[in-house]
């Protein structure tokens, strides 16, 4: 009785799932399923929420992300040597650096090579970024590439002396031009608007005359793309010239029958007794620097599309022959501005928060109408244009500025020479402890070869104008003033949220006022330093505007250098690879921040 009792409920279950399933799927009030008709909803409901944020994916896209992306990428990017002397580039594959110059091959790829550069006119931008690598590269391209063509005229004028034949521009169109296009060009009207017939090689003209064939076809797509010139109105490079001399050394294939056979068996007979020009000699005698091992070394080491110098160069390293090397110690520049903008940039965030601390304290306590005030008070900077904050430290802090004009005036006050002991000693005892931590920082940066800092020059009696501008002092100053806001807003925010009460009731249970602090207030606000100091920090890191300044060559950061490349130097690889190594710094800060403290506990209020 008690087991069909238990099964009753059993077979009451399947007789419900059974009648279910016959029933069919639950439908939505259009008749569709309802898990269907769910389903289609939530696609539409994200569809439309994915549509409103589109813009700002975009805009983030755009502005952000790409020209990371793009910035990547340049600071590995080296197609520029390969694209422009891929002769040059092959020709020196077996060549090693230690048995001299290369060997004339080597040579007269450089000239097919730099003549195309010349006519493309990249060969100034192949030099300039050579020049990056090997001081006197980008003269070398400049001074050769105006006289590279006189090198080919040898062969054309003994070609041109043998035969009129090959003076005729049409003549050539002839015998390299395949008969369709010829026929389009006998028909084009180059008066009309219709576009110049595309350049066509004849069939088989390409293994009879390899060379000839190649630097035809380049002069001839230069001639209609670049120059947008008439084809049949222009004659040939010289170069196709010493390319026809190449060719016709090993003779005309005796199945040739296409047109100028009988000038090219002429020209073909002739040849053995042309006057003949070595490259070599050729180029020496235009620079004697190509003689130089270190240009060809420069040529083959960047040679590859991708490349690693640029990183080498933001550490202070080099390429060679034997592999990565330090630079002299005399050109080694960026390992000190990394750690300069770091080590000053913590200094700014620290001096931010002393002096923002108290203002953002006073904000959070004070009575509405006077914290409305000095509110606006620390606002104020901001409707003032960045460059006209730091214009007006440069005439504070100069030598006759406004700050050196008040001390000189204290100190002939007699308030002013009385106190002057005391604060010249206060001040040694200041220096010395900054000299202590020189001498530290000088032996420890031995490790990872940093400059040494100068020591500090001990204050005397009497009063000398100070060096507030031009240096790490100025830059402090005027960064410290322009980012205080930054540092100022998210410590109020949260400070605002601290209720006055906790402190009272630390106090009514015996706490002193410093007690009361920093047991109870202080742990509250560490969200705010946190948000401040991130803030400030990553701010400062990268600013470059006011260093330039007024930080003179002690004071200025690594985001000077990688202006200077963008905007001067025109170096964007090597300063993309600073940017790219600031940004790496910049995350691993970041990293380390979020590890010690946790980003979870930064806030901004609330």
């Amino acid at each position: 009785m008690s087991d069909a009792a238990n099964d009753t409920p059993a077979l009451t279950r399947a007789d419900a799932r059974a009648a279910a399933k016959a029933k069919g799927p639950v439908l939505a009030a259009d008749g569709t399923p309802l898990k269907k008709s769910l389903n289609r909803a939530l696609r539409l409901s994200k569809m439309r929420a994915l549509a409103l944020i589109a813009p700002l994916l975009i805009f983030v896209l755009v502005t952000f992300i790409a020209p990371i992306a793009d910035m990547l990428f340049r600071s590995v990017e080296n197609q520029i040597v390969s694209e422009t002397l891929p002769r040059t580039v092959k020709a020196l594959d077996d060549w090693e650096v230690a048995s001299g110059a290369p060997a004339d091959p080597v040579y007269e790829a450089l000239y097919r090579d730099m003549y195309r550069a010349v006519e493309a006119k990249d060969h100034t931008k192949l030099g300039g970024r050579l020049n990056y690598e090997y001081t006197g590269v980008a003269s070398l391209f400049r001074k050769s590439g105006r006289k590279v063509e006189d090198i080919g005229e040898v062969y054309q004028d003994q070609f041109e002396d043998l035969n009129a034949f090959w003076k005729d521009g049409e003549n050539w169109n002839a015998l390299m031009g395949s008969d369709s296009w010829l026929e389009k060009m006998a028909a084009w009207d180059p008066k009309s608007d219709n576009a110049q017939p595309k350049f066509k090689l004849r069939d088989g003209i390409a293994d009879a005359l390899p060379e000839t064939a190649s630097a035809f076809r380049d002069y001839a797509i230069f001639t209609q793309v670049r120059d947008e010139k008439n084809l049949a109105k222009r004659d040939p490079w010289a170069l196709v010239y010493s390319s026809l001399y190449d060719d016709l050394k090993a003779g005309v294939p005796s199945g040739y029958t296409g047109p100028a056979a009988a000038e090219l068996q002429e020209a073909a007979a002739a040849v053995g007794g042309f006057e003949t020009v070595d490259y070599r000699a050729a180029f020496v005698d235009m620079d004697k620097d190509w003689a130089d091992p270190g240009v060809w070394q420069t040529i083959k080491t960047y040679a590859p599309t991708m490349t690693n110098g640029y990183f080498l160069n933001a550490i202070d390293m080099q390429k060679t022959a034997d592999g990565p090397e330090f630079r002299p110690e005399n050109q080694q520049i960026y390992i000190t501005l990394f750690w300069r903008t770091m080590l000053m940039s913590v200094a700014i965030t620290s001096m931010c928060i002393l002096l923002g601390y108290p203002v953002a304290w006073l904000l959070a306590n004070l009575p509405a109408r006077s914290a409305n005030i000095l509110m606006i008070l620390v606002l104020l900077p901001f409707w003032t244009s960045l460059l006209v904050r730091t214009s007006a430290w440069k005439v504070m802090l100069q030598q006759q500025g406004v700050v050196n004009d008040t001390l000189v005036w204290y100190h002939s006050t007699l308030v002013g020479k009385i106190l002057d002991p005391v604060f010249t000693t206060l001040l040694n005892v200041f220096i010395a402890i900054l000299n202590a931590l020189t001498w530290v920082w000088n032996l420890i940066s031995g490790v990872w070869g940093a400059v040494d800092v100068e020591f500090y020059t001990w204050a005397s009696l009497g009063f000398e104008r100070l060096a507030l501008i031009n240096n790490v002092t100025g830059t402090m100053i005027a960064m410290t003033h322009i980012l205080l806001p930054f540092m100022i807003l998210p410590l109020y925010s949260v400070m605002a949220t601290i209720q006055p009460t906790y402190l009272r009731a630390a106090k009514s249970m015996g706490a002193t006022n410093w007690t009361a602090f920093w047991r109870v207030y202080f742990p509250q606000s560490i969200p705010g330093i946190g948000a401040g100091s991130i803030l400030v920090f990553i701010l400062a890191i990268g600013y470059y505007i006011t260093p330039e300044i007024v930080g003179g060559t002690k004071g200025v950061f690594i985001s000077n250098r990688i202006a200077y490349h963008i905007s001067y130097s025109l170096n964007w690889g090597l300063a993309a690879a600073l940017g790219a190594i600031l940004l790496a710094a910049v995350l691993m800060l970041y990293y380390a921040y979020d590890r010690i403290v946790g980003i979870d506990n930064v806030k901004l209020g609330g």
